[in-house]
């Protein structure tokens, strides 16, 4: 802004009208600085000044290499990282080959491979070395490859075993679980028929059964505690953990086979049987199992119905075996009266203090205490009071110092087995004759 000042005011009729004056100021110095001047600020006697009308910024100038090299970085790193795009493009696209691969490899070996007679015989050597003889047939030794050593089951060729045959394969091949035995293979050439497994060099629990103070056979009670446990997540995978749960029907200690480290896996599905899935209750039309093994309800409907209990009646029984060091088979087949004492009831005693067992270990003693309480709750006479395999996991895998409670002595525990019922279980003398529906 400029201060003027008020020269002339005239009247010139209606309306008035003002009029300014200045006086024009001297640029003639600052054109010759080749600047312009203006009035000077609050400033009233004519005075000028110079000012730069040009507002000059300062710039800085970039050396074209540094602008080169920065592009050509900013170039580099985006083709590094259109590389590493690529990379994982590809490296991903590889690990999904590499995964259906696998994939395809596992479900190939996880379908039991089919061999003829030929391959039986090449694989066992013409059956050169028997490792066993039972009442369904003959088991050899075999390789499949130099690293591979396997167990060749020649099955009887008699009336009924090739319901069984068939029963395992179709069970067998769907199940996989680190306490089942794996079937690798099978043959069924004309009246040929077998069942290849992996060979387990320790052979089958059985063979691991004595009495504490065998020193030079006894495994120890925490290798006992660790074979128990497997074999219970063993059973409970086979009721709970299949899409339709299996009744083994067949839980003994020569079922039970064992690893380098003894790790049991549950063996010969022979007997085996699909369930419906929500299904307590199974229809049968005939007893089977082993004796010394079968729950009271696969002899006698007195006994209740035949369901997923039953496996854990044969359960407590094998349980009883590794606590006692003694077979019950053979033990009972030596009861040559009702009142000689029978094997869950000297079970009750060892508990009870009146049958001794020597263990020296405080720990030891806890782990045959909870081995035998528990064996002497899956075998109750009554379905019902017996406890779930889930449960059984539970009491048996913990680590906590529980109080587990005995049970009532099964012999004494009910009023639906008949003096004739007691003494026929305790002399095994069974006959496998048809259930009424």
């Amino acid at each position: 802004m400029f201060d003027v000042s008020i020269i002339s005011v005239q009247e010139c009729g209606s309306p008035w009208s003002l009029s300014l004056s200045w006086s024009k100021q001297n640029c003639t110095e600052c054109e010759a600085k080749g600047m312009k001047c203006k009035w000077k600020n609050n400033y009233t006697k004519g005075e000028t000044q110079c000012f730069d009308c040009n507002n000059k910024r300062k710039t800085i100038q970039i050396p074209k290499s540094l602008i080169y090299i920065s592009a050509g970085s900013i170039l580099m790193g985006l083709l590094l990282i259109a590389l590493f795009k690529i990379h994982l493009y590809f490296r991903k696209k590889e690990e999904d080959q590499v995964r259906v691969d696998k994939f395809l490899e596992d479900y190939r070996a996880q379908k039991p491979t089919r061999f003829s007679y030929a391959d039986i015989k090449r694989i066992t050597n013409g059956f050169k070395e028997k490792l066993g003889e039972g009442a369904h047939g003959t088991v050899f030794k075999g390789k499949l490859s130099s690293e591979i050593l396997v167990a060749v089951k020649m099955l009887n060729n008699k009336e009924g075993e090739g319901k069984e045959f068939i029963n395992e394969v179709g069970i067998m091949g769907k199940i996989h679980h680190i306490n089942v035995v794996r079937l690798l293979g099978f043959c069924a050439d004309g009246i040929h028929r077998a069942l290849v497994y992996n060979l387990f060099p320790n052979g089958s629990l059985q063979s691991f059964i004595f009495p504490p103070d065998n020193k030079d056979n006894f495994i120890g009670w925490a290798k006992l505690q660790q074979i128990a446990i497997g074999i219970a997540k063993g059973i409970e995978y086979l009721h709970q953990g299949c899409n339709r749960p299996i009744i083994h029907f067949d839980i003994n200690p020569h079922n039970v086979l064992l690893d380098d480290s003894f790790t049991p896996k549950i063996s010969d599905f022979g007997l085996a049987k699909l369930c419906s899935k929500n299904l307590s209750v199974v229809s049968m039309t005939a007893a089977k199992g082993t004796l010394g093994y079968m729950a009271p309800e696969v002899l006698s409907r007195n006994f209740g119905n035949v369901s997923l209990k039953s496996d854990i009646y044969s359960y407590g029984m094998l349980l009883l075996e590794m606590v006692g060091g003694r077979k019950n088979v053979d033990m009972l087949s030596s009861v040559e009266t009702f009142n000689d004492v029978l094997y869950p009831e000297w079970i009750h005693n060892l508990l009870e203090g009146d049958v001794h067992i020597h263990i020296e270990d405080e720990n030891d003693v806890k782990i045959a205490k909870k081995l035998a309480i528990v064996g002497l709750w899956c075998i109750q006479w009554q379905p019902i009071n017996r406890p779930s395999i889930k449960n059984v996991v539970q009491m048996l895998d913990t680590r906590e110092d529980i109080q587990l409670i005995v049970p009532p002595n099964p012999f004494h525990s009910t009023s639906s087995m008949t003096a004739n019922d007691e003494h026929t279980l305790a002399r095994r003398s069974f006959q496998m004759e048809v259930i009424q529906e």
